[in-house]
């Protein structure tokens, strides 16, 4: 066969490259989901804040069999903390959203559901952030101002949804792996000590378990340890809205 036939016909060229473009706009800023690159060159995403300050955040909730203990541990230690909540379970559990915010923690966006993104898509990107903005402002009264996506997979849409809606998007910079079937209290907490730096970090744990399995027990089992060990070093534990970041820019 000739060279030539194996050409790509210059009639499919151009759309040809718009899919690598959309597909690379798309993937491109989901290696924002890699420690170091993120610590190196985007620490703000990491949630490097003020260095005195630690910020404890929890994801996937609001879930009724286990987001109560974590709200009446976190009362006894006299901690806040921010709930990055699915729009689809504060829909669903409306007064578990209220009892977070009573208790004085902070609501932020997960996402519509815990989905993983694995085509571009940023009009649905946009409709489901939007959609969980709007839950949380209904449900806390105020608009929220942080967004973490589901696995830590921050798309180009993802991205410029949350742009859209006011949100700065926010990683972590140290977390338990207390999703694993194997963990532990003591191994969450080693997990996490390994990981803080002490330049103003952004702890990730959970406080439901989206697989059915009680994943949730070990990360509240460590808490207690975790904040102790904190103020022993001098260090303020608390929400993302104390952690000295600035806030994304109003959309209008």
């Amino acid at each position: 066969m000739h060279p030539g036939h194996l050409r790509t016909p210059v009639a499919l060229r151009a759309p040809l490259a718009a899919t690598a473009l959309a597909l690379t706009a798309h993937i491109a800023p989901a290696g924002t989901w890699l420690p170091g690159v993120r610590r190196t060159f985007l620490p703000a995403l990491a949630g490097l804040g003020d260095p005195d300050h630690v910020a404890l955040t929890f994801d996937d909730g609001p879930d009724p069999r286990s987001t109560p203990h974590y709200l009446d541990l976190l009362d006894r230690l006299s901690v806040r903390a921010t709930f990055f909540v699915l729009g689809e379970s504060l829909r669903r559990y409306p007064e578990l959203g209220h009892d977070i915010v009573r208790r004085g923690h902070e609501l932020a966006v997960h996402g519509w559901t815990h989905s993983r993104p694995w085509l571009p898509a940023p009009g649905r990107d946009l409709r489901e952030i939007s959609r969980a903005a709007e839950e949380v402002r209904r449900i806390s009264g105020a608009r929220p101002q942080w967004y973490r996506p589901p696995y830590g997979i921050l798309t180009g849409g993802r991205w410029a949804g949350a742009l859209r809606c006011g949100l700065r998007p926010v990683l972590w910079s140290a977390w338990g792996r207390d999703w694993a079937a194997d963990a532990t209290p003591e191994g969450v907490l080693r997990t996490v000590r390994r990981q803080l730096h002490g330049v103003g970090d952004t702890i990730l744990l959970h406080d439901a378990d989206l697989s059915g399995e009680d994943r949730w027990r070990p990360a509240l089992g460590m808490l207690p340890d975790l904040v102790s060990g904190l103020r022993a070093e001098a260090l303020t534990v608390g929400p993302l809205a104390d952690h000295g970041l600035a806030p994304a820019r109003r959309p209008g």
